[in-house]
């Protein structure tokens, strides 16, 4: 189980390779580095820019404030990538949406899982959370990998569901359950 300390502003979580903590602004440089990239953005929702400047980096930073939302994943000083759970509401209240990037640079490397699986292993524990789900956009087969790797289950597929680049995308829906 990877090690947890607490921190003034959220909670910080170590693995072999990584850490994975709240989001400063120190954190800006490095994020519009590492997202300023079209194939990153290629595989997330339509609010993650590109091209990616730092004011879109303050931007992300300043909205990210409960704990397991907005995080930076970090290795070696460096924020890499980043992860977070949005929490359900009223009937969707013990479940969260995961989502993930990481820079090209650091693709294929096994961060992605490490991180994911360490950020499901914390929500599962210290939250009330009972379920994670996942979407992942046709033409990401890694992060397919990522999250079977992290015990999350293919529950469906939704037909043409997202426009993006000019395109229509099926998607797939995984899920992990507590315990």
């Amino acid at each position: 189980m990877p090690a947890v300390d607490d921190e003034r502003d959220g909670v910080s979580i170590r693995t072999d390779r990584l850490e994975i903590r709240p989001l400063t602004l120190g954190d800006a440089a490095d994020l519009t580095l590492e997202a300023n990239d079209p194939r990153v953005a290629a595989n997330l929702r339509d609010d993650f820019p590109s091209p990616y400047a730092v004011d879109d980096a303050h931007f992300w930073i300043q909205q990210q404030h409960a704990a397991l939302q907005g995080l930076a994943i970090v290795r070696e000083g460096r924020a890499i990538g980043g992860i977070g759970l949005a929490p359900g509401v009223g009937e969707r209240r013990f479940e969260a949406e995961l989502g993930y990037w990481l820079g090209v640079a650091h693709w294929g490397r096994g961060y992605a899982t490490e991180a994911v699986a360490a950020v499901c292993d914390q929500a599962f524990t210290t939250t009330t959370l009972q379920r994670l789900h996942a979407v992942v956009f046709d033409g990401n087969p890694a992060s397919d990998r990522v999250l079977e790797k992290c015990g999350f289950v293919l529950e469906g597929l939704s037909r043409r569901a997202v426009f993006k680049n000019g395109r229509f995308l099926d998607c797939r829906m995984y899920a992990r359950l507590k315990g």
